[in-house]
C-alpha cells in the first residue's frame, strides 16, 4: 500500500507525489481519473483513453455478432 500527500493550492490544483506517480506508472500527458465513494474514500487511477476514431473504425467489423440468434445465445452468459 501506498501513502502520499498534497497540498491544495488557490487554484485548486496538486502535485502527485513521486510515490503515487511511479505506483500508477503515470507520465506527462496521462489522464488520471478519480472515484468518490459515499463514504468519502477517493480512488485514484491512471485512464487509458479511448481511441474513438480507430474504435469507430472497426464498428464494421463487429457487425458479424450483431444476429438475433446470437443474441439469444449469448444472452445466459
Amino acid at each position: 500500500m501506498t501513502h502520499a500527500a498534497s497540498r491544495l493550492t488557490s487554484k485548486y490544483q496538486i502535485t502527485v507525489p513521486a510515490a503515487v506517480r511511479e505506483a500508477l506508472r503515470l507520465r506527462k500527458g496521462d489522464t488520471v481519473g478519480f472515484e468518490v465513494r459515499d463514504d468519502a474514500v477517493i480512488t485514484v487511477h491512471k485512464v487509458f483513453v479511448l481511441d474513438l476514431a480507430f474504435t469507430r473504425a472497426l464498428e464494421p467489423l463487429l457487425s458479424e455478432w450483431e444476429a438475433d440468434a446470437d443474441e439469444e445465445i449469448f444472452s445466459a452468459l
